[in-house]
């Protein structure tokens, strides 16, 4: 289907719903490279405040789609694609991981409203976001070794920094399936709501986040993705400019309220 990726805006939040319900928006090469696409176009939009990174009916996203991936090419590439030799098949794959690293570093704050099935590249994609909020019904399962995988989508550099490196080599290597509670204890996702308050929740946050003064949100974020690399001394001197950044950014912006 054409519309395998939903973009709406609501304010200054805009929501990107993965739109392959039958397979639990299992990801085939349409909707990786829409992803991509749907995904850069929000982070570059000065309008968007917060994005909301979602699922159609009862899954959020049960990872890439296997069978799809491996029957398909690459319609909009003169290369291979997927069924190429190694070096073309590696290319094509990295070109569409990038919606991870687009949706970990854009400025702007981005959750996973997690509906339900999250598993192999959907959980890895959960980790790229800022925040992962699940309903009571969500699973949630790494998928890759079990099937003779080692992951993509950027999980094997995410989810050490989140929980760990310990309960990170528990994830990948022992692939437990965890429900909402267990996944909320072990660190994988911030809050569980009942599956009919997900999405209420989830806007009004998203729709505070948006109304905060931009560009104090972007050097935040830019803070936090830094520090993960950078020596203390280093994060202080990051601090120390992005603060006088986004005072600039805000006597500048209060300069134009007053001006109109």
């Amino acid at each position: 289907m054409d519309d395998v990726l939903i973009e709406r805006v609501e304010g200054r939040v805009a929501v990107l719903t993965l739109n392959r319900p039958d397979s639990l928006n299992a990801l085939d090469t349409v909707l990786m490279r829409r992803l991509v696409e749907g995904v850069r176009r929000v982070a570059d939009d000065k309008a968007i405040g917060c994005v909301v990174l979602t699922g159609a009916g009862r899954g959020f996203c049960s990872g890439g789609d296997v069978k799809s991936i491996s029957d398909a090419r690459d319609a909009d590439s003169s290369e291979p694609g997927p069924r190429g030799n190694i070096e073309s098949r590696t290319s094509w794959l990295r070109r569409n991981v990038e919606a991870a690293r687009l949706l970990h570093e854009m400025p702007k704050p981005v959750i996973a409203m997690i509906n339900g099935a999250c598993a192999g590249a959907g959980l890895s994609l959960a980790a790229a976001c800022d925040f992962r909020f699940a309903a009571t019904s969500a699973k949630f399962r790494p998928a890759f070794t079990a099937n003779g995988m080692p992951g993509d989508y950027g999980g094997s550099w995410l989810w050490p920094r989140i929980l760990g490196d310990a309960k990170a080599r528990q994830l990948y290597l022992i692939d437990e399936m965890r429900d909402a509670c267990r996944a909320l204890a072990f660190g994988l996702v911030d809050r569980v709501y009942p599956d009919s308050q997900l999405a209420a929740v989830t806007m009004a946050l998203a729709t505070r986040l948006a109304a905060l003064p931009p560009d104090g949100l972007a050097y935040a974020k830019n803070n936090l993705n830094a520090a993960t690399t950078e020596t203390f001394a280093q994060s202080l001197d990051r601090e120390s400019l992005n603060m006088m950044l986004a005072r600039h950014a805000l006597i500048e912006a209060r300069k134009s309220e007053t001006a109109t």
